[in-house]
């Protein structure tokens, strides 16, 4: 919950605060889609992928040939300005399906003074980087619930388009659309009961898809430095909670904290998923180029059976 001295808003104010949210995201989508691009632009600089021989159109490199392998894969071409046979490897291409969401609901709207963006944006910036950088790798990209798998060069402006005609304010989304051998990316402040995700995480594993789980949280919410009389809001219900003295709270909110990451990051394991915690004062690179290494470890590993989906 975050402090504020607003009084409680009736149920007409309430909706048209929701109206003014969906006006927010949609005025604020085309500036935070530039900063992705430039962001993943930074990324992909210094990634060099997930290149290796396999089947596909891109050339990759020329090496000896092996005996024992079919002659039809001999270049001559290259082997006639040489004493050695050689082989024409083509670069590994197999795009696979992975969807992407992002918690929009009100607690994402949080921002202190401390925080380089608000929760909702970073999580925005940080989905929209990756799908460009998916898009260029031919990656199928897609809005779980929302929209179909995208296989476009221009995926990310498509994501964005799709999500200002929206008003997804839900933090969980829909599974009926994730297959087998997808991925999913959760992008969200994770602060729902443990056991609602974990309902959630369960019927993802269900499916046969793999997940990653990303934390984003803004630097006043580690460390509670609240002091004196304070009130709290919670922007998902609206209800409110006055400490006399907010300071006496810290520990015991901190150790909470800890615990509800602990449980999240433990949830991750259980399910073969990976769990990162992002921070809304530090560059949004540093989770972007974890997410992008991630998947692409994910897509070199076979296919297995998580410890939850035996029951764990």
């Amino acid at each position: 919950m975050q402090p504020t001295p607003e009084p409680d808003m009736p149920s007409q104010e309430a909706l048209l605060n929701v109206i003014g949210e969906a006006r927010s995201l949609s005025e604020a989508l085309p500036d935070l889609l530039v900063e992705a691009k430039h962001i993943a632009n930074t990324v992909a600089a210094g990634w060099h992928g997930r290149r290796r021989a396999g089947p596909g159109e891109t050339f990759w490199q020329f090496r000896p040939f092996n005996m024992g392998e079919p002659v039809k894969r001999i270049d001559w071409r290259r082997s006639a300005r040489d004493d050695h046979l050689f082989v024409r490897e083509r670069e590994w291409e197999a795009a696979h399906t992975i969807w992407l969401w992002p918690d929009l609901s009100p607690s994402m709207s949080f921002r202190s003074r401390l925080a380089a963006a608000s929760k909702r944006d970073r999580a925005l910036v940080i989905l929209l980087g990756l799908a460009d950088l998916l898009a260029r790798g031919g990656e199928r990209i897609g809005l779980t619930g929302l929209t179909r798998p995208l296989s476009h060069r221009n995926a990310a402006e498509k994501l964005a388009a799709a999500l200002s005609h929206s008003s997804p304010r839900i933090s969980l989304p829909d599974t009926h659309s994730i297959g087998r051998f997808s991925e999913v990316v959760l992008i969200g402040d994770l602060l729902d009961p443990v056991g609602e995700t974990a309902t959630w995480v369960q019927r993802v594993v269900a499916s046969g898809a793999r997940g990653h789980l990303v934390q984003v949280m803004d630097p006043v919410e580690e460390t509670f430095p609240f002091a004196g009389r304070t009130e709290f809001r919670d922007p998902e219900t609206g209800a409110r909670l006055t400490a006399g003295r907010a300071e006496s709270w810290r520990d015991a909110y901190q150790q909470r904290l800890i615990r509800h990451r602990t449980e999240l990051s433990e949830l991750a394991r259980k399910a073969g998923w990976t769990f990162l915690v992002h921070h809304t004062d530090r560059p949004a690179n540093e989770p972007l180029l974890a997410l992008h290494a991630r998947l692409a470890d994910n897509a070199d590993a076979a296919p297995r059976k998580p410890a939850m989906a035996r029951g764990a």
